[in-house]
């Protein structure tokens, strides 16, 4: 293809520029060739001459379409070049805040600088078992990839994450073991992986500094191999560190710190362990506070250093090796402040009792002396003699931190080796995945030797890099046939060998270090000797002789020789080395020892391998007289050996790469510094990835994919049924030369711009058809405008003259109404002035006579009232003086009487001092006493009559008073009439005089007042009209006022109700909570006990070989089965209280935490008891006092009766449990004690048998109250029912009509006789008892006699004592009498609780003997009895009638039974051919026959061998949807029928008469009922995971993928992660499939009976797993959110609406899960432009959290360009309005969430008796009864 056809106007390139590195730019013309210059215009709209090179004349890149900007795949774009690669990492990091993206087999990772909600659990689930072009790019989907591969191709994997320092490697390594920890779990108990992870905090703390670049940056590289077994679980790890940076120990830079560790010791200084350290701030080492930062914003070292300790403690290094860490740790910063004084320039000395010394030596363990001396000197040795020199200062503080560099150094390997040790498995590793941790390509101002060995590893894995990525093209190329072409690559393998190879850079290190007076400087000559001129890759720099220069393949780096040959060899004086290996502190000379004399105990590699170098110096061996310096082996050498093991276990391995970008060097985030990205880029090997595939068919389509696309460039006769050809003939016309693409088996192969191209082309054709399109919808609209206009404007002239000539007419009319209304309205007003004027004068008139008669009435009655004044007063005066007087006699008659009074008290007070007056008192009291009871008496016996005669007296003198009161108030009235009669003639005399002399002052006044009053009328009537608008605006005020108080109700009232729904709903939600928990409390449950049926089968296998003929029996029970069916296993009888002795292997030690449960729960129990008293006694209180209204409301007693039967059930079955512990704690006591502990005789033995002894003697007085409480119970029951005497009489009669043989009489009337027996036996025994009662009434009279003798000598006795002594015999006696009492009370008590217990045995006997009469009387009558019935047809069925819907079998048959009724059942067979939950009803009729029996151990037998038979066939089958629905279905028909049938009114009242005949009578199954609905539960949850594990693989397919609506979306470009694709092929799931699979549940459901309502809340359940799924799916797919997508989406909801209305499940709550799912598909269709749109779509999406939204706005992709992308600036918008939202964080829904399930009651009106057993069962051992 021609440039003249890409570089054409309006076509778009990129410019180099200084700043920005590339510049976009527009062609304002089409280039041709030969031109020099191109005419672009910028996008800042300024324009600009872009010259070519008139060498190369290369034209700018070209830049790809906007629909292919923010791919995930760097591969997928069109024109792959440095500035493509560069804009679309920015563009998804910037604008859609995606930090991954592909490059081919890379992932490159770039830092946020934030955290982000996109690594918790629910992103590892969703990633888990995707392929990996299916999803968004992320860490966890090359770890899954990397799993997978393990997993399908049985090979090693490595993942390789390398970047620069700051750009996250470590955390992408973390991320990888965490997603591997999680996915795959371990294989033992061990918890390997909280093991792998925990090892991260201590490596981090002791690898991990502060640098300028990153606040955790790792300065060592770390390779972990994490191992799996055969099942692809993680057994293990082990771990390799390369090249750790021992400088920063002892010098840190500015805005640097050292190692964590070491800040976290200080931080932690104050902890009372690490006093004896003797640290203190960071600031006061020398050692910590170089760099001037040692505070991390946001980091607690405090905090950091638990949790290392914590991660220390999980690894298995205990506090005492921990404390020893630490005290070389404090040690090492002591030995960093040891300062020297100079004796001269040649020698130096320690100051004496040096302090950081002496604690160095302390924490250490050496001695002062010593230490101090070797610090200060060396020892040298000649051929001849060894000698001591004398060194000076700065010799000696080099020597120092030399030392402090090996002993951290030393430590490091020895705590990676304790590391290593406690994850190593004793099992066999099948595999394994290694995570490499690796530094990246560093160059800086001032390199030295670390950035040397950094960038020669770098170089090794980017020549490992290169070849894997030119291998996999090339299989690609062979796998389709294409013809292959050698591509041309950088090959490092010459800066290789100028590294590594014989007389390379490091063998001439090497070389050197051994020379005795080698230097730096003569190294360096070397060099240029050697490789100068020699090879193309050193260079020298110009301006020194002391450095080198490297062309890497990123790029080239000067390194400086200086200190090149100190940190190869590494020196440490020997004589150190010997003073801390002579160290009394055990660990220290540990870490100084060879690695095979090592004698911690991570001394071997757990893997086998010869153990890699973490920088150890080995010393050599000593040679007899001879003294060894340093170590043999140089650092260059062990770290170029370590790299190459690295690269044979990397290249033994299938690689994976991650590539981590640092974004900029600020740690600003989300902030893109393009200069730093392209240098990263340029280093790590992603541009020679896109260099490699742009160089052969970058772009790579299958034909499917290519047909759907490009289906739009093809005519009709060019579609053929072929699809491979149909494409073949379109790009022969589309492309002529055929170099650019090629034909391969299944994918079509394009050069780099093709693609591009042809997108040009089919954008060029839709653009043309929308032209089209638009102008002929334009001129429709136009045509269809100038219509309407038309019509308007007729319209408009017609509407206009109608109104001019109805105005004129109104205008005439007007004129003529004018003159009439003018006439008639001066005459109106004439005629009123008159008017008005008359009344006015009327009115004065009146009102002046009136006056005037006023004032005359005024002055009489003053008169009259002044009289009556004086009548009163007077009267008062006379009264007053009289009450004086009186009141002064009677005072002086209380002063005489009081004065006598006195004087007889006195007399009073002698007499009563003398002792023969008080004799004299007494004698005769009791007489008195008597005489004086009986006047009492009398008294009040005169007292009533004189009562009753009072109040008769009273009644008829109030009515003879109210008759005269009555009468003298009539006298009264009348009386004051005539004194007012004769007041108003005298006043009316008086105003006629008065009247006369004002007539003429009044007339004389009459023409002023009628002036005043012509003013006041017209005054009054602008006051009335001012009034009047007062009022009308009043009016109005009220009716608005009125309108807001009636408004204010109403919304207060809907306020009201929207809380009491809310409140409503929350409460619900509530309980849903609670439900959830329990049910997911029980779904734990149930897989804990799986596991542990699993283990224990394994260790049976492992322990024991099956013997022949063996049969193990299953022992699994659940805990649920320990509570409520351990009582079926013993019986209730005491004289067996040991069950036989279970196998060896499952005794276990007496345990006493259960002992002292025991005892807890016998407290619980008795408070319970009491408390349950207390509430008896206030039932029967309030049944006492309200028997009438008991029987108004007989529902609300019924409840309470089921509250106290449910209080007395919990009571009984905590008493079973109690009873059941105390045997297996006396069992454990008897059987597997220790011997020592449990032998007869000693201490504790007997101490804990009486102690059991005392607590099982408890028990049984609590249960024995338990009888007490039920038997009251009923008793009370019995009280509030009415007796239905009349109706069972009234039914006798019926049946006596009914009986209409003679035989049948007779029968009936022995059965009459027995009952009279029966009564007359029982009438004898009440008769007996109440003889027994009035003997014990009569002797309790006598009792009662005596007690009165005796009482009446003590108050004899009592009367002769001093007061005193009266008291204190008298309380004596009343407590002798209530202890008397209370003794009584209490065996009156037990023998009552005796006869009730006696009394309810009898019952339960006579209940039997009933039943076995009415059975016996059934069979007694023969068949001759009924010869002289007539004979009919339908007479013969009635037979059935005789069964009473039980089923008998033995009890050896049980097991019998259950085979063949569960475990042996084919769930298809009895769907279709039987009745629904007939396993149900088969075992319930087999329940009522044990119940019949009255046979408990029968039915506890039953109830739980049918329960553990059922979750052994759910365990075996519990795959298979049909075999879990089936006994789903018949475990709540069970359920049901034990509800239905228990004889609680609650379930009775649904049953027909004939059902309630069939209850069960004597046995209370609560506690089953409670069991079989956790089974129940139990069985949903995993018919639940049975649908998910079938629906899953479709959802995706079924929902997303698969075009529903062919031609709507168009696939888009991708890169070589290939997304599955989503035209349908034959193996892919379609949305057809989903819609079959939801019939088929369905109609398995129906099949087996289910109940409708556990029917919707499966289908409820089915639809949110497809919501959920399909919803995260799109969270995580990039490529799946566009308008096209959201329409496919929407019309599959439709598909399912459509579904629940044809199963008439739309009130299932179904459709409301598919909520999120909807809104999210609208938020893909609707407009995202303006603040309209923000606010439209912020009320649409309530059912998706804030992070959803924001996430599907972020990956909305148009799939053609006339889609338009959300732009960030929206995205915001939207983010500041849904800022208030409070919803969860968490970005994707809980897909395994499942709803807890209710089982509603619901009765089978299917009668027992008339079910049939059919003979396929292979039950023919029941009988019918």
């Amino acid at each position: 293809m021609a440039a003249s056809e890409l570089y054409t106007k309006f076509a778009r390139v990129w410019i180099p520029d200084p700043e920005e590195v590339w510049k976009s730019a527009e062609l304002l013309k089409d280039y041709k060739p030969g031109d020099k210059v191109l005419q672009l215009r910028l996008e800042g709209g300024k324009d600009l001459e872009y010259r070519l090179d008139s060498k190369t004349k290369e034209l700018p890149h070209l830049r790809n379409p906007d629909i292919l900007v923010g791919e995930n795949d760097l591969t997928a774009l069109s024109y792959l070049h440095e500035p493509a690669v560069l804009h679309n990492l920015r563009v998804r990091f910037i604008d859609s805040k995606l930090i991954y993206t592909y490059c081919g087999i890379v992932l490159v990772a770039i830092n946020p600088y934030e955290q982000l909600p996109i690594y918790g659990e629910d992103i590892i689930n969703a990633y888990s078992g995707q392929n990996m072009g299916d999803m968004d790019p992320h860490i966890f989907a090359v770890a899954e990839e990397a799993y997978k591969q393990m997993a399908r191709d049985e090979r090693n994997q490595s993942i390789i994450v390398s970047g620069e320092s700051g750009a996250g490697k470590t955390v992408s390594a973390k991320y990888a073991m965490r997603y591997f920890a999680t996915v795959s779990g371990s294989a033992s108990e061990a918890n390997v992986e909280e093991k792998v992870l925990a090892s991260n905090p201590i490596m981090e703390s002791i690898g991990n500094a502060k640098t300028t670049r990153n606040d955790n940056s790792s300065r060592f590289g770390k390779y972990i191999e994490i191992g799996f077994d055969k099942r692809y679980r993680i057994i293990g790890a082990n771990m390799r560190t390369y090249l750790l940076e021992k400088s920063r120990v002892v010098f840190q830079a500015e805005e640097e710190r050292n190692y964590h560790i070491f800040y976290q010791l200080c931080a932690s200084a104050k902890l009372p362990e690490f006093k004896m350290l003797r640290l203190g701030n960071a600031d006061f080492f020398h050692y910590t506070k170089q760099g001037g930062s040692p505070i991390i914003e946001g980091i607690d070292d405090a905090k950091e250093m638990m949790h290392t300790r914590q991660a220390c403690t999980l690894l298995g290094i205990n506090e005492s090796y921990q404390m020893g860490i630490f005290r070389i740790l404090a040690g090492i910063l002591h030995l960093g402040n040891v300062g020297f004084t100079s004796r001269d320039s040649d020698s130096c000395s320690v100051p004496p009792k040096h302090e950081p010394l002496s604690i160095f030596c302390e924490l250490m363990g050496v001695e002062y002396e010593e230490m101090s001396h070797w610090l200060c000197h060396r020892k040298l040795a000649t051929a001849t003699e060894t000698y001591i020199k004398p060194i000076s200062k700065l010799q000696a503080t080099n020597a120092r931190d030399a030392l402090a560099k090996h002993i951290y150094a030393k430590l490091f390997n020895w705590i990676v080796d304790h590391v290593n040790q406690a994850l190593h498995s004793a099992v066999k590793q099948h595999s394994f995945i290694g995570v490499l941790d690796i530094y990246g390509f560093e160059t800086f101002e001032i390199n030295s030797f670390e950035q040397f060995c950094i960038n020669y590893a770098n170089e090794k894995l980017q020549q490992q890099f290169n070849m894997h990525v030119f291998k996999l093209e090339q299989e690609e190329y062979m796998k389709e046939q294409i013809p292959w072409t050698l591509i041309d690559f950088y090959d490092n393998q010459p800066c290789i060998n100028l590294i590594e190879a014989k007389l390379g850079i490091l063998d001439l290190l090497d070389e050197e270090c051994k020379m005795p007076k080698g230097s730096d400087d003569t190294w360096a000559q070397k060099l240029y000797n050697t490789h100068l001129n020699k090879c193309a890759l050193f260079e020298k720099p110009r301006m020194s002789n002391k450095a080198f220069i490297i062309q890497h393949f990123a790029d080239k780096v000067e390194y400086q020789c200086e200190g090149f040959l100190e940190k190869n060899k590494d020196t440490v004086f020997e004589d150190q080395i010997k003073v801390l290996k002579s160290s009394k502190f055990k660990m220290l000379p540990e870490l100084f020892q060879d690695d095979e004399k090592v004698i911690s105990p991570s001394s071997a590699t757990p893997s086998g391998r010869t153990p890699l170098s973490r920088t150890p110096i080995k010393p050599t061996k000593v040679k007899p007289g001879q003294s060894t310096k340093e170590h043999k082996k140089t650092v260059g050498h062990q770290f170029r050996n370590s790299l190459h093991l690295l690269m044979e276990t990397l290249n033994a391995t299938t690689p994976h790469y991650v590539r981590c970008i640092k974004p900029n060097d600020f740690k600003f985030p989300f902030t893109f510094d393009e200069k730093r990205a392209v240098q990263q880029l340029r280093a790590c090997g992603v541009l020679e990835t896109i260099r490699i595939s742009a160089a052969g068919f970058p772009s790579r389509w299958t034909y499917q994919e290519f047909f759907s696309r490009y289906r739009v460039l093809m005519k009709q006769r060019d579609v053929l049924s072929d699809r491979k050809q149909t494409c073949k003939n379109v790009l022969e016309k589309l492309i002529l030369d055929k170099d650019k693409y090629q034909f391969g088996k299944t994918k079509i192969f394009f050069r780099a711009g093709q693609v591009a191209y042809l997108e040009k082309i089919r954008a060029d054709k839709l653009r043309a058809a929308c032209i089209r399109i638009q102008k002929t919808i334009r001129g429709w609209l136009l045509r269809k405008k100038y219509l309407r206009m038309k019509k308007a404007a007729i319209t408009i002239q017609r509407y206009v003259r109608g109104y001019q000539a109805r105005c004129y007419a109104k205008f005439l009319r007007r004129t003529n109404a004018a003159t009439v209304i003018q006439k008639y309205w001066r005459m109106y007003v004439v005629r009123k002035r008159y008017q008005t004027r008359r009344a006015a004068t009327i009115i004065l008139q009146s009102h002046l006579r009136g006056y005037m008669a006023r004032n005359r009435f005024r002055k009489i009655l003053r008169e009259h009232k002044a009289i009556i004044i004086q009548k009163h007063v007077r009267s008062w005066l006379a009264r007053l003086h009289y009450k004086r007087c009186l009141k002064a006699i009677v005072y002086l008659q209380c002063c005489f009487r009081r004065m006598m009074a006195k004087r007889e008290l006195k007399k009073l007070k002698i007499e009563a001092r003398s002792v023969e007056r008080y004799k004299k008192l007494h004698i005769g009291m009791e007489n008195k006493i008597m005489q004086l009871q009986r006047k009492v008496d009398e008294q009040n016996k005169d007292y009533k009559c004189l009562l009753e005669k009072l109040t008769t007296l009273e009644g008829t003198y109030n009515s003879e008073t109210e008759k005269l009161r009555n009468d003298l108030d009539r006298l009264h009235l009348s009386e004051e009439e005539a004194k007012i009669a004769t007041s108003k003639v005298l006043s009316l005399q008086e105003e006629i005089t008065k009247l006369r002399k004002d007539l003429d002052r009044t007339r004389s006044e009459k023409k002023t007042i009628e002036e005043k009053a012509d003013k006041y009328k017209q005054e009054t009537e602008l006051l009335v009209s001012n009034l009047k608008e007062e009022n009308t605006l009043l009016k109005k005020e009220k009716e608005t006022l009125n309108h807001l108080i009636s408004e204010q109700a109403k919304e207060i009232t809907e306020t009201m109700e929207k809380k009491l729904i809310e409140e409503t709903k929350q409460l619900e939600l509530d309980l849903n909570d609670e439900r959830l928990r329990y049910q997911n409390l029980l779904n734990e449950f149930s897989r804990l006990e799986e596991r542990y049926d699993d283990l224990k089968e394994e260790m049976t296998l492992m322990v024991h070989v099956p013997k022949p003929g063996h049969r193990r029996t299953d022992s699994t029970h659940s805990s649920n089965e320990s509570e409520y069916t351990f009582s079926s296993e013993i019986t209730e009888t005491e004289d067996i209280p040991f069950r036989m002795e279970e196998p060896s292997e499952k005794k276990a030690p007496l345990d006493m935490s259960l002992f002292l449960k025991l005892q807890k729960r016998v407290t619980e129990l008795e408070l319970e008891k009491q408390s349950m008293q207390d509430e008896l006694d206030r039932k029967e209180e309030q049944l006492l006092r309200s028997k009438a209204k008991e029987e108004e409301r007989p529902q609300i007693r019924g409840a309470e009766l089921e509250y106290e039967s449910l209080k007395r059930q919990e009571l009984e079955s905590e008493n079973k449990k109690l009873k059941n512990e105390l045997n297996e704690l006396r069992k454990a006591l008897s059987e597997k004690g220790a011997p020592e502990v449990t032998a007869p005789g000693a201490p504790a033995y007997r101490v804990l048998m009486e102690q059991l002894t005392s607590v099982s003697e408890e028990l049984d007085v609590r249960k024995e109250e338990v009888l007490i409480l039920r038997s009251q119970l009923v008793s009370q029951k019995e009280a509030i029912q009415p007796k239905n005497t009349m109706t069972d009489s009234t039914i006798l009669l019926e049946d006596v009509q009914k009986m209409k043989d003679k035989g049948e009489i007779a029968q009936a009337y022995i059965g009459l006789k027995e009952t009279n027996r029966l009564l007359e036996s029982q009438l004898q025994s009440q008769k007996k008892s109440h003889d027994n009662e009035t003997e014990a009434l009569r002797g309790e009279i006598q009792s009662l006699k005596e007690e009165n003798n005796r009482q009446q000598q003590l108050l004899a006795q009592n009367l002769q004592l001093p007061p005193e002594a009266r008291i204190e015999a008298s309380l004596q006696h009343e407590i002798t009498r209530l202890t008397n009492e209370n003794l009584d009370l209490m065996e009156q008590l037990e023998k009552q609780d005796k006869t009730v217990r006696k009394l309810k045995k009898q019952l339960k006997v006579f209940a039997k003997k009933i039943g076995e009469l009415e059975v016996g009387q059934m069979e007694n009558i023969s068949p001759g009895q009924i010869i002289d019935e007539p004979i009919r047809p339908v007479n013969i069925p009635r037979k059935e009638k005789d069964f009473q819907g039980m089923l008998e079998y033995k009890k050896d048959d049980e097991q019998k039974l259950v085979k063949n009724l569960i475990l042996d059942l084919k769930p298809r067979g009895v769907a279709v051919n039987l009745i629904p939950g007939l396993p149900a009803y088969i075992l319930f009729m087999c329940v009522r026959h044990a119940d019949y029996l009255n046979d408990d151990q029968k039915v506890r037998s039953l109830l739980t061998s049918t329960i553990n038979s059922i979750k052994k066939v759910l365990k075996k089958r519990g795959d298979d949807f049909e075999t879990v629905s089936f006994w789903l279905s018949n475990t709540c028909r069970f359920l049901h029928c034990l509800k239905q049938y228990s004889g609680e009114e609650g379930f009775m009242k649904h049953n027909t008469p004939r059902q309630n005949e069939h209850c069960l009578t004597n046995f209370d199954l609560a506690e089953y009922r409670q069991v079989l609905s956790d089974l129940a539960i139990q069985i949903y949850q995993q018919l639940v995971r049975v649908l998910e594990n079938i629906l899953q693989p479709m959802i995706v397919s079924g929902m997303l993928e698969h075009e529903t609506i062919q031609g709507v979306s168009g696939v888009k470009p991708t890169g070589l992660r290939k997304r599955t694709s989503s035209i349908a092929d034959e193996g892919t799931y379609t949305l057809d499939s989903i819609l079959r699979q939801l019939n088929s549940f369905h109609s398995v459901m129906c099949q087996h009976g289910m109940d409708p309502e556990l029917i919707k809340q499966v289908v409820k359940q089915m639809f949110y797993i497809v919501g959920a799924i399909t919803l995260n799916n799109l969270l995580l797919r990039k490529d799946m959110c566009s308008w096209s997508k959201g329409m496919q989406i929407r019309y599959n909801v439709s598909q399912l609406e459509e579904w629940l209305r044809d199963k008439n499940l739309m009130n299932s709550g179904a459709k409301e899960t598919l909520e999120p799912l909807i809104q999210a598909a609208q938020l893909l269709q609707v407009k995202k432009k303006t603040d309209e749109d923000a606010e439209a779509i912020c009320s649409m999406c309530n059912a998706l959290t804030t992070a959803q939204i924001v996430k599907v706005l972020n990956l909305y992709t148009p799939v053609n360009e006339f889609e338009e992308r959300v732009s960030v600036s929206f995205i915001r918008t939207i983010q500041m309005r849904l800022r208030d939202r409070k919803d969860s964080p968490q970005l994707l829904m809980d897909a395994k969430h499942i709803f807890p399930v209710t089982f509603p009651f619901n009765p089978s009106s299917l009668a027992l008796e008339t079910i049939q057993i059919p003979t396929s069962l292979g039950l023919g051992f029941i009988a019918r009864v």
